[in-house]
């Protein structure tokens, strides 16, 4: 048992979470056997993430998702096929959720360390840098949870490891095809048309702690910008546009859509985009910004496309609960294509759950219908 206090406690949250945490890991096999020496059973994932930490401008390309999804399904043999691997049309594909729990696909733990490269290069091939960033950081706050929860090195509740990543469809030889990561905080669900990505929602990220309370990691913050810029927003208001924005003095206990299969607009829908002033406007704009960017320009271009072509006037800013850190509050973001919510109420606010949700085209629905469409249209006679 890793008590809170004591020198293991001290050496999980030294030697561990701040090089995981802050990407500062300069050697992995070194980091690795100082780990393996501090806690029995901890293996090589993290250093895997940190070898996969630096992006490749060569994967920016618009073949390179498909690529990578060719190179992992490449690297894996019978027994881990099985388990990765799953029809397009399977019912799997759209039963995604974001909490601690059993789950279908390919674990990391199950994976060999070529396997785990493929795995993580195809992760980089669909998301920025910073999305890459915040998604892996996220798998490493199970550590961080292990050691505050005093949980037992043999209890893999908190597990950096039981990520899964699953394939829908044959990249190889289908017109349609996707995949997804899934974990704890984690459900990155990607579709793909022709080889070509045409959906990266539903996207969840979450973070808990919101903020790292103690350690040399203190005051880490995975989710920052998603905070930060939607308190400063909600600053700028001034009484009369508070009165429309704040939709209720107490916040949800967690984003409303939760993991429905399809979401919808909230109401009430809280102030217009049109009803703000330029320079909220402007924060709002890098709001939206901070959630679409988690992904490669092609994905973002998509996403702001689809917001463009609607109109930014037609969406609204809503907001729930405390008005400053430190209590439960929460936001949304919504128009006719996109929904965003934030919620922070559990572990006394300082648990953050996050969603992005295009409400056309979820799991590429709106797309690959059109495809199917297209393709079953009989030629004149």
């Amino acid at each position: 048992m890793i008590k809170k206090g004591t020198p293991a406690f001290a050496t999980v949250i030294k030697t561990i979470i701040p090089p995981v945490v802050s990407g500062l890991w300069q050697s992995g096999k070194k980091q690795d056997q100082a780990v393996r020496k501090s806690i029995p059973g901890i293996t090589l994932l993290l250093a895997y993430i940190f070898c996969m930490s630096v992006p490749v401008q060569a994967q920016k390309h618009k073949d390179a998702v498909a690529q990578a999804a060719r190179q992992f399904v490449a690297v894996l043999d019978d027994a881990t096929r099985q388990r990765a691997c799953f029809a397009f049309t399977d019912a799997e594909r759209t039963n995604w959720h974001f909490v601690p729990m059993e789950r279908k696909g390919l674990p990391l733990n199950a994976m060999n360390p070529r396997q785990r490269a493929a795995a993580f290069k195809l992760l980089q091939a669909c998301m920025s840098k910073q999305g890459y960033q915040k998604a892996t950081e996220i798998i490493s706050l199970e550590l961080v949870l292990k050691a505050l929860e005093n949980r037992p090195d043999d209890d893999h509740y908190r597990d950096p490891e039981k990520y899964t990543f699953s394939l829908f469809g044959d990249p190889v030889k289908d017109q349609h095809w996707g995949w997804r990561l899934e974990g704890h905080h984690i459900s990155l669900n990607f579709s793909a048309a022709d080889n070509k990505l045409v959906s990266g929602t539903p996207a969840f990220l979450g973070s808990n702690p919101a903020i790292v309370g103690e350690g040399p990691s203190k005051g880490k913050e995975v989710l920052k910008q998603e905070a930060a810029m939607g308190f400063e927003l909600l600053r700028m208001m001034n009484e009369t546009q508070r009165q429309q924005v704040i939709i209720s003095t107490t916040a949800p206990a967690d984003i409303i859509s939760g993991n429905k299969r399809k979401a919808m607009l909230l109401d009430p829908p809280g102030l217009s985009y049109q009803e703000m002033t330029p320079a909220q406007q402007r924060l709002m704009r890098q709001l939206v910004a901070v959630y679409i960017d988690n992904y490669t320009k092609l994905m973002a271009d998509i996403l702001l496309k689809e917001i463009t072509t609607e109109g930014w006037d037609k969406l609204h800013f809503a907001w729930a609960g405390a008005t400053a850190w430190g209590k439960g509050h929460y936001y949304r973001i919504q128009g006719p294509t996109v929904l965003i919510e934030y919620d922070n109420t559990q572990n006394n606010a300082n648990h953050v759950h996050t969603v992005l949700r295009d409400l056309k085209n979820d799991f590429g629905d709106d797309v690959l219908q059109r495809h199917y469409e297209t393709a079953h249209v009989q030629p004149e006679r």
